[in-house]
C-alpha cells in the first residue's frame, strides 16, 4: 500500500492532459476519448452488472494461480466481497467501455476474466466483438458464465485452464486487436505473457496492462514492456498501461490523466 501511494505521488508530479502532447493520434484518443461522457445506458447496465455480483453471497472456493491475494486470507470466499475487491470502480469501468467504443477492435483477448467485470465492459463498448477471456479458477469462471448469460452479452466465450496451455491455443493463427492482461500480477508472467502475445497483434493492436503501479515488481514490468522495440506509444494512466504498435508513430511514451 505504501508503495502504491508514493508512486501515485509521483505519477500526479510527471502527469499531464493534453496539452503539449503532438502526436495527432494520441490527442484525440485523450480529448475524444479519455475526457468525453460515457454513454449513460451503458453505465447503468454496467453498475446492474456489478451490483448483481456484489449482492451474491454464494461462497466458493479460489484458485489463485497469479500473486494471489493481499485482502483474503482464506480460499474461501463470497462472490459479493470478491467483486468488491476485484471489481472495477465506476471511473475505470467507464473508461474501458469508451475506450472500446472509440478503438473499435473486432476482436478481443482477455487473460484473467475473473467474475467478468471487465470482460462486460468490453462487451459494452462494442457490442459486435469478439471476446475471448482466459480463466483459470473454474468456480469464479462459472459465476462470470452466468452472469454475462444473464447479462445477454453475445459473442464472448470463457476458455478455463492454466494460461500456459490456453494462452498459446488462443494465439494459435489468431491476431487480436485488443489484449487486456489482468490475469497475474508478477513480473516472470507478464512479461512471458506480453512476448507470447506480440505473435497475436497487428499494426493497430493495444495492450492494456491492469494494475502497473500495484508493486515495484509490476512498476518495473511496466518499464521493461514499453521499451521494447516493437512497442511505439506507451500511456500511463496509473491503473493501467496502455500499449500501441503503430508502426506510423514515432515511439513515445506519455503519462495521462485521467
Amino acid at each position: 500500500m505504501i508503495f502504491q501511494i508514493l508512486s501515485y505521488i509521483k505519477f500526479l508530479l510527471k502527469s499531464t492532459n493534453q496539452h503539449g502532447v503532438h502526436s495527432p493520434f494520441v490527442y484525440n484518443l485523450i480529448t475524444k476519448c479519455f475526457y468525453t461522457k460515457t454513454n449513460t445506458q451503458k453505465t447503468n447496465l454496467s453498475r446492474k452488472y456489478y451490483n448483481s455480483l456484489k449482492n451474491n453471497n454464494n461462497i466458493i472456493s479460489v484458485t489463485d494461480f497469479g500473486k494471489g491475494s493481499q485482502v483474503f486470507k482464506s480460499n474461501e470466499r463470497k462472490v459479493s466481497k470478491i467483486a468488491k475487491v476485484a471489481g472495477m470502480p465506476r471511473k475505470k469501468a467507464a473508461l474501458m467501455i469508451r475506450l472500446v467504443e472509440y478503438l473499435k477492435p473486432n476482436k478481443i483477448l482477455e487473460i484473467g476474466t475473473s467474475l467478468g467485470i471487465g470482460t462486460y465492459n468490453m462487451h459494452l463498448g462494442n457490442e459486435n466483438a469478439t471476446i475471448k477471456s482466459l480463466e483459470g479458477c473454474k468456480e469464479t469462471a462459472k459465476i462470470a458464465q452466468t452472469e454475462l448469460k444473464n447479462s445477454k452479452a453475445k459473442n464472448v466465450k470463457i476458455e478455463i485452464g492454466d494460461f500456459k496451455t490456453t494462452l498459446q491455443n488462443s494465439l494459435e493463427n489468431n491476431n487480436f486487436d485488443l489484449i487486456y492482461f489482468d490475469g497475474n500480477h508478477q513480473k516472470k508472467a507478464t512479461l512471458d505473457y506480453f512476448n507470447q502475445c506480440l505473435n497475436g497483434i497487428n499494426n493497430e493492436t493495444i495492450f492494456i496492462f491492469d494494475d502497473i503501479h500495484w508493486s515495484k515488481e509490476m512498476k518495473e514490468t511496466w518499464e521493461i514492456i514499453k521499451e521494447h522495440p516493437k512497442v511505439t506509444v506507451s500511456i500511463d494512466i496509473f491503473f493501467w498501461g496502455i500499449i500501441f504498435f503503430r508502426k506510423e508513430q514515432v515511439k513515445e511514451h506519455f503519462t495521462i490523466r485521467v
